[in-house]
């Protein structure tokens, strides 16, 4: 794209620019949650086309995951080189195609290469998505647009519910999972016209592109954030993915990937993946669970809005360290709920209840917190490649949770397993409160200058 198409896309400029942009990179998490959300409803009716035993039904399940956690391992790279808005493109086909499969499937290998091809896409977007709005947006509103890209996450997990539901009396479990291929493409079109990011450009010499950019995308002089930039690109030149493993970057390769793996083996995709299985159990027929679990999905977009609102005035740790104290109570009470007797369907309604709050906690904190943070502390020169190692372990635990959590609950009980969730909880409750930074109100250079400084000039020097 040539400066002066740049220039005629970014026309009228500034925050309602930036809005724009912003909202359709976040599409990305709207592919992410999509696929989260209606794979469970799906799951309900699959079983009547296909019999499968728990671990087959996890295999199906994790399959995603374990796609995922392939394409966060290629799309960091791709993101490198390619660029942000080029894998975002790429992505969409690809979630396109992944959708067809499942969609037309005749068999469970045919439903698990979907899964797979599907889940490469959901791990391309799970990494550009944060990172081209984080390099687009300014540092007063990052923090709230980067984490539009979480709330369209829950958008999508509720839009999937309605469809679950829309499809749940005819049992159309391939309708359910062929509508996947409508935001796909509606992505693809809305990317098509919007630049890549500034920072990108700038680090691959396309100066006055990137210029053009900051030009339309920033109230007032962009003078010092170009110095900003120019500065970062020329003290990083040749460095490469190896950078994580010095010194001075060490504290902020703990953090992500410490974050990644709690934000899984607390719990949440379990209960997003099979939350209608559970309710079910409690005594709720078919419809009914799917129908709780659109009230599941409202509390997530709800809650998520909420810390859209407040992280750039409250910050990314007080948040983070609630929700996770929020998530620890709630699964105690849902681990206690099955204890119950299931008069009434009132153990049903306490369930909803319980999985409505913990799904609450984890949107306030660790849902947004963790995208957010790992798109701002890692440095423009490894920042595609330090989020795809990241994100490569969170779809590793991931795909862990959703492997095994039919075999922990066959075998040692839904209590135990929810109370399992809560320590994990409490761990990462105990990690964030060490170690975790507030980056609240902060350019991403300065960030990254903070980290050199911490460790000592001779020691970035190595």
């Amino acid at each position: 794209m040539s400066t002066a198409d740049i220039r005629s896309v970014l026309r009228g400029g500034g925050d309602r620019f930036i809005y724009l942009s912003s909202a359709l990179a976040a599409l990305n998490g709207l592919l992410f949650g999509f696929d989260t959300g209606i794979i469970s409803g799906a799951f309900l009716y699959i079983n009547d086309t296909f019999a499968m035993s728990p671990l087959v039904e996890g295999i199906v399940m994790s399959g995603a995951m374990a796609g995922a956690a392939a394409g966060a391992a290629l799309g960091g790279r791709l993101a490198d080189t390619l660029g942000r808005k080029r894998l975002i493109l790429l992505g969409a086909a690809v979630f396109f195609v992944g959708s067809l499969t499942m969609a037309v499937a005749p068999t469970v290998p045919v439903l698990v290469a979907g899964r797979l091809i599907d889940g490469v896409a959901i791990g391309f977007a799970s990494i550009v998505g944060p990172l081209y709005i984080s390099e687009i947006a300014p540092p007063r509103i990052r923090g709230s647009l980067t984490s539009l890209n979480q709330l369209m996450v829950t958008v999508g997990i509720l839009v999937s519910y309605f469809v679950n539901f829309a499809f749940a009396d005819a049992g159309a479990w391939r309708w359910m999972l062929g509508t996947g291929m409508i935001p796909a493409v509606v992505l693809a079109i809305g990317m098509l016209k919007m630049p890549e990011s500034p920072r990108w450009l700038f680090e691959h010499g396309r100066e006055e592109e990137a210029e053009a950019v900051l030009e339309r995308t920033r109230q007032g002089d962009i003078d010092e954030e170009l110095a900003e930039i120019r500065e970062t690109v020329e003290k990083q030149s040749g460095t490469g993915i190896r950078e994580l493993l010095k010194p001075w970057l060490r504290p902020a390769l703990v953090v992500g990937l410490g974050l990644a793996v709690f934000q899984q083996i607390t719990g949440i995709n379990a209960v997003m993946y099979y939350a209608p299985t559970v309710l079910e159990s409690t005594g709720f027929g078919d419809v009914t669970s799917i129908l709780a679990t659109v009230g599941i999905g409202a509390i997530n977009v709800a809650a998520t809005v909420v810390a859209i609102a407040l992280i750039d005035r409250v910050g990314r740790r007080r948040l983070l360290l609630t929700g996770i104290g929020g998530m620890i109570a709630t699964l105690v009470a849902l681990g206690a709920v099955f204890y119950l007797p299931g008069f009434g369907g009132m153990q049903g309604i306490l369930a909803t209840g319980s999985l409505m709050l913990f799904v609450a906690f984890f949107a306030i904190g660790l849902g947004p917190v963790f995208w957010l943070l790992i798109s701002e502390i890692y440095p423009l020169a490894v920042r595609g490649g330090a989020m795809g190692l990241v994100t490569v372990a969170n779809w590793g635990a991931n795909l862990l949770v959703s492997l095994t959590f039919p075999l922990l609950t066959a075998n040692a009980g839904k209590p135990q397993t929810f109370w399992l969730f809560g320590v994990f909880s409490l761990a990462a409750l105990l990690f964030s409160y060490r170690y975790v930074p507030e980056t609240k109100g902060r350019s991403l250079e300065a960030i990254e200058s903070e980290l050199r400084e911490n460790i000592g000039t001779t020691e970035t020097a190595d």
